[in-house]
């Protein structure tokens, strides 16, 4: 039915593809990126729920901080260029209220406080002095500024350009944000995904020696990719940094469906019927293998992690898409343009040499097996040992000027990464004056924190000891509210009041330690504490949690999918066993080197579990095959691997290849996710290859061991084509089944025309 559809209308499948292909491209275009770190916990996170709480009532705590050369620098800023810088970068769209030393200063001697005193008091969160002293001008955003975090950042240095201030240094999630969109947009992915597409291109060439066949394919690749694209438009799915390495990893899946569907095409070409024989041989595979990687990626969404969950929706529907687009248009390509068959002396002698090796594997089946075990534990001990880290500015390039201002700001001025504690006074009625009181003791005490630079609270504004006089503290209070910026220290009335806590150590761990020892040196007052900062904490540790989670997932679901396709309990548990081989292998070195595991390299083991399945089910497939037809356990592992190994070998090394292109990114979890991917895919070839077929030999040593009066050499050995090509078992047994079928049906109808004539005879 389907040789016939492919062999009338090839042409037309291939044309309206190439005809949808503008309306896919355009449309893929179109998506937007979004990386907003807020999306990297859901909502319905405890500590989510607590920020999302904090900026209704104090307003988004976002600030762009403009870093400018101190009055005790080589060449300081003037004081009134600082406030036309400030003023001019106010009266932006996306900026809700610009603050300079200067200003807040001013706003402190207003109130009562002396001019050196509010100097004191901003050393450390808004100015520093010294050699490398910093002004810091920090710029709240707007809800327009929220909404264009890139277009704010970018009109924020086009202000510093014209005051001449380009060198100006800027630091905050905004900035980052900005940077994240950069590298991880469409555009800037592109560099590597050609890199990728070449890679590719001369891998496929080398194996298919046909440039029209080389092309087609990785026409359909492209097509593939932009279709998946399209579907996340169409349901209103939005870029991030990590769905960066999507386009890829749809390319991956595509040719590594296109070479095994090759593979099958060339071992049936002698047949009657070439194009339905590779397909009645490798729909099931392929179904398994495109079932298991989807189950691989879609066991991500057990992670609380936003970016996570939307990228293994995202690549199960690639796997998906993949899966469609090879069954159902490489068909049709494969009409039009049919592999060539091998028939040089190469390859004979390739192929030799791989029979040789596969009759080795299987004939030291014990011996691989335990030295395979014996290093996989090795390894797998160092798993325990991972640790993990989650800071955004480690995501950005090392020598970028991002990172370096980053940076530079952090040491020289103050952290752009805050804990906010919110103080609660409830309901009962108390005197302004003492909740000032009460605010500045509790700031005191967090601020004898080691880790603690400085803080800001409404009561910074204040001198320290209030006016007697009730009509003097009344007046006092009055200028207070008449300044901008009250508001954002306090909330509902006079009821929470808010402290700004600023980290000396903006590392991750630094963040941590401060964050828990001041969580129970406040334990009992009435304090809340909430954000930026501990939103990155709580992620982080949910990195790790979500990959066990996710890979425990895939594997028990995965397993399950092994034990009913096959149907055998042991060989289906045994064939799990080599999976986990890349798995330990990879993070277990990386827990003995004492790596850190950062978001996208914590994805990859699911996803790699998802991909190594692929080799294995071919494999088992080829297995069960010549278990049916009589064979050995020792016959049948070196026969699928003879049969299996080679496109195998070529599927792993055109995905390793195609994921380690993405080692070319800018954008390190990116760069990082595609040198883990590519190393466990390679890895996961001495499962495939070498640990699966041994373990599924032991025990057993050829037909001549069980009576039979074949020798082993007969047993292996094929019929040979015209063409010069060994003829494989599986396409004999498949013609052989035929055969039978037709044996059959036509002694049905001899026997029926049997009967009737014996019927009509008198008796």
């Amino acid at each position: 039915m389907l040789p016939e559809f492919f062999g009338r209308h090839s042409r037309l499948v291939l044309g309206l593809l190439v005809l949808s292909f503008p309306y896919l491209f355009i449309t893929a275009e179109s998506l937007t990126s979004n990386n907003d770190i807020e999306t990297w916990l859901p909502g319905e996170a405890p500590a989510r729920r607590i920020y999302d709480g904090f900026k209704e009532r104090f307003g988004a705590e976002e600030l762009v901080l403009v870093g400018l050369p101190g009055e005790e620098s080589a060449e300081p800023v003037d004081e009134e260029l600082v406030e036309a810088v400030c003023e001019r970068i106010e009266a932006l769209p996306g900026i809700r209220v610009c603050w300079s030393p200067y200003r807040l200063m001013s706003i402190m001697q207003d109130l009562g406080v002396d001019r050196e005193e509010a100097r004191g008091r901003l050393e450390g969160l808004s100015a520093t002095r010294g050699p490398d002293g910093l002004i810091g001008i920090a710029a709240l955003l707007s809800p327009e500024g929220l909404a264009d975090r890139v277009g704010t950042v970018a009109a924020v240095r086009e202000e510093l350009a014209y005051t001449q201030l380009e060198d100006a240094q800027l630091a905050g999630a905004p900035v980052i944000v900005s940077e994240l969109d950069r590298l991880g947009s469409r555009k800037n992915n592109k560099q590597f995904f050609l890199v990728t597409l070449a890679i590719c291109l001369v891998l496929l060439y080398s194996t298919l020696r046909d440039w029209k066949l080389t092309c087609g394919i990785l026409g359909l690749t492209v097509w593939s990719i932009n279709l998946t694209l399209t579907v996340l438009s169409w349901s209103g799915t939005e870029m991030n940094f990590i769905l960066g390495a999507l386009p890829v990893m749809v390319m991956v899946f595509t040719l590594a469906i296109s070479v095994h569907l090759v593979h099958y095409y060339r071992q049936a070409m002698d047949g009657p019927d070439p194009l339905g024989t590779m397909l009645r041989l490798a729909w099931k595979p392929c179904c398994l293998a495109t079932l298991t990687t989807s189950i691989g990626l879609a066991s991500l969404q057990v992670s609380d992690i936003g970016p996570v969950r939307q990228f293994g929706l995202a690549g199960a529907l690639g796997s998906i898409v993949a899966l469609v687009t090879g069954l159902g248009a490489m068909p049709a390509l494969l009409t039009l343009f049919p592999p060539r068959p091998l028939v040089t002396a190469s390859n004979r002698l390739q192929r030799t040499r791989g029979d040789r090796l596969a009759a080795l594997i299987v004939g030291r089946s014990g011996v691989l097996t335990v030295a395979s075990l014996l290093l996989i534990v090795a390894a797998g001990v160092g798993v325990p040992r991972l640790q993990t880290r989650m800071d955004p500015v480690d995501f950005l390039p090392a020598s970028g000027r991002v990172r370096q201002d980053a940076r530079q700001i952090e040491q020289r001025l103050t952290s752009t990464m805050t804990l906010e504690a919110v103080i609660d006074f409830g309901t009962e009625p108390l005197p302004f004056v003492s909740k000032l009181d009460a605010v500045r003791h509790i700031e005191a005490q967090i601020r004898k924190h080691d880790g603690v630079r400085h803080t800001m609270s409404l009561a910074q504004l204040f001198p320290n000891q209030m006016p007697d006089d009730a009509f003097e503290t009344l007046s006092l209070l009055k200028r207070a509210r008449g300044h901008r910026g009250g508001s954002d220290y306090i909330a509902e009335g006079e009821r929470l009041w808010r402290i700004s806590v600023r980290l000396k150590d903006g590392s991750v761990e630094g963040r941590r330690r401060v964050n828990d020892e001041l969580v129970v040196a406040t334990a009992g007052m009435p304090i809340e504490w909430t954000g930026i900062s501990p939103l990155l904490d709580h992620a982080q540790g949910q990195i790790f949690t979500g990959f066990w989670k996710s890979f425990l997932t895939a594997f028990v679901i995965i397993t399950v999918v092994m034990i009913v396709s096959l149907r055998s309990l042991s060989t289906g548990v045994v064939a799990m066993i080599p999976n986990l081989t890349p798995i330990l292998l990879v993070f277990g070195v990386l827990g003995w080197a004492g790596w850190y595991v950062d978001i996208g390299m914590m994805m990859s083991g699911s996803i790699a579990l998802g991909i190594a399945v692929d080799g294995t089910f071919h494999f088992l497939v080829r297995y069960h095959e010549q278990r049916r037809d009589g064979g050995t356990r020792h016959d049948a592992s070196r026969e699928a691997l003879e049969r299996t190994g080679p496109p195998i070998l070529l599927a792993a090394i055109i995905a390793a290849a195609g994921m380690l292109a993405l080692s070319l990114s800018p954008f390190l979890p990116t760069m990082r996710f595609g040198l883990l991917t590519s190393a466990m895919l390679v890895t996961a070839l001495l499962g495939d290859l070498v640990l699966l077929p041994a373990l599924l030999a032991l025990g057993s040593r050829g037909r001549h061991e069980q009576g039979s009066s074949r020798d082993d050499s007969a047993a292996g050995s094929r019929k040979r084509t015209p063409h010069g090509v060994q003829r494989p078992h599986f396409v004999a047994i498949e013609e052989h089944r035929a055969g039978v079928k037709a044996r059959r049906r036509s002694g049905r109808a001899r026997g029926r025309g049997r009967t009737a004539p014996s019927e009509s005879i008198p008796a």
